[in-house]
């Protein structure tokens, strides 16, 4: 049997659903490229999460229809704040092999 993760309850689903959808975007196949250069010339590694709210890399990224990516995280409780942490470094480990060598500086732990 493999690892399956506990479902916990959002909060706040509107805020929560919002910053998911400006990462899902930012993620996206025609959107991921321009989020990468943006991190990198942010000096930011890919794993970041932190580093990519306050330097903003979401905004820029998205189409102007994200508010302030880092006033809503910070608006989360802690557990919502967990899981969309969670979801983001879900979409960092499924980056394409061929982006992750691209910009494989991005993907280092170091």
């Amino acid at each position: 049997m493999g690892f399956e993760q506990a479902t916990i309850k959002v909060e706040q689903e509107k805020e929560y659903e919002e910053l998911k959808s400006a990462v899902s975007h930012a993620f996206s196949a025609d959107r991921i490229e321009k989020f990468l250069k943006r991190v990198n010339s942010e000096g930011v590694r890919a794993r970041d999460w932190d580093s990519v709210l306050t330097k903003r890399i979401l905004e820029r990224v998205g189409e102007g229809n994200v508010r302030g990516a880092r006033e809503l995280y910070e608006a989360l409780p802690v557990s919502d704040q967990a899981q969309i942490r969670e979801f983001y470094l879900s979409q960092v480990e499924e980056v394409d092999p061929k982006l992750r060598t691209k910009f494989q500086k991005l993907f280092r732990y170091y």
